[in-house]
């Protein structure tokens, strides 16, 4: 959309904040299956409510009764997220979720699948609530938040104007008619620490960004790692995009080296299809204001045939926690946040992503200007 270009990254011309939309092209059968797409959404939404009542009552409430036996506490907290999570996944229509481990170099044979173990990092990019399940029933992690001051959103992210600079040719129509406008040159605010937080919480953040420091304890990712009995799931971009591009990853290593020493990294990449008529965007990047991500559940619910989602994964052996592991075979020059650029440059190849300028930072810019102009 034209009012929406000044978050259109320069350098790629993606939109990587707006969801995506289906093509113009009417599909008959999908507008006539309306009714019966509506019925099928509401009990597949009553499903997924009944399972997530369900593992309120095993993880929080039994769980949390068994504290005083650590391995009892761990079984019900598995069976009670890799099993429900696996079933509310069955009743939104991903009935079957393949995997594809990718080697970088050529002649090389994948390796057996994935395993990681308590403490290991699994770093990914993250477009919907949708791989939040699917890696609570896969790996059964523990997810964390960041915690970061909130940028600065200025007038001129909400009013924005054009400026003289015009990219394309001067034709008229098409991209070249979308002239570039003024935007906020949000700066990378520093991540705080991170907040251990549930899988329910972890699906209803999906689409905002970072929250303020608060009374809510945070610490660092490494504190989390260490006293995790679990692998720790992380997502550097610390927002959803809208699945067409990789947004420019936060600090959220701190210096770590590379390779790293005394932990395993597992790096993965997620692609949804683009919307049809009758499919619409799995992607999640505007949350909701209330019971977030309730409306895009529903959505999403009213597609009849099987749900499609592509997850790649690269092979330990290839990760920057192998010690052969070359940084500037990938890398040729680092920032500050060495891993964090690593892993961002080997997302996006196993993905075949671009990645965008844009942050998290301008994502929030991005949702007081898409509120602001409701």
């Amino acid at each position: 959309m034209e009012k929406f270009s000044a978050f259109r990254d320069p350098g790629t011309g993606i939109q990587p904040f707006l969801a995506p939309v289906p093509s113009q092209e009417s599909d008959f059968f999908a507008t006539l299956l309306i009714p019966v797409r509506v019925i099928v959404a509401v009990l597949r939404v009553a499903v997924v409510i009944v399972l997530t009542l369900l593992h309120i009552v095993l993880v929080h409430v039994i769980g949390f009764l068994c504290r005083p036996f650590p391995p009892l506490q761990d079984l019900i907290v598995w069976l009670g997220t890799a099993l429900l999570a696996r079933l509310a996944l069955y009743a939104v229509g991903f009935w079957w979720v393949p995997t594809e481990l990718v080697v970088r170099k050529r002649g090389k044979f994948p390796e057996n699948k994935w395993n990681p173990r308590a403490g290991d990092l699994i770093v990914t990019n993250w477009s919907s609530w949708i791989e939040v399940l699917w890696l609570a029933y896969q790996y059964n992690p523990v997810f964390v938040l960041p915690v970061a001051n909130a940028p600065t959103v200025l007038s001129s992210s909400r009013d924005a104007s054009p400026i003289s600079y015009t990219p394309g040719r001067r034709t008229g129509t098409g991209s070249a008619a979308i002239s570039s406008v003024s935007r906020v040159s949000s700066s990378p605010e520093v991540i705080r620490g991170f907040r251990q937080v549930s899988l329910l919480e972890m699906v209803s953040s999906a689409g905002n960004t970072p929250s303020a420091p608060s009374s809510a304890s945070v610490h660092s990712l490494e504190d989390i790692r260490h006293s995790a009995r679990r692998p720790v799931v992380v997502f550097p971009e610390c927002t959803t995009s809208n699945g067409r591009s990789l947004l420019r990853f936060a600090d959220v290593f701190n210096g770590a080296n590379v390779p790293v020493m005394g932990y395993n990294i597992f790096l993965m990449c997620v692609r949804y299809d683009p919307p049809t008529p009758s499919q619409p965007s799995l992607s999640h990047s505007i949350p909701d204001t209330t019971l977030n991500p309730l409306r895009h559940l529903f959505k999403i619910c009213t597609s009849l045939p099987p749900q499609t989602i592509t997850i790649r994964q690269l092979p330990l052996s290839e990760s920057p926690s192998s010690q052969l592991f070359m940084v500037n075979e990938v890398v040729p020059e680092p920032r500050s946040d060495v891993l964090a650029e690593v892993c961002a440059v080997l997302i996006a190849r196993i993905g075949k992503m671009k990645r965008v300028g844009f942050g998290w930072e301008d994502k929030n810019a991005f949702l007081h200007f898409y509120r602001g102009r409701r």
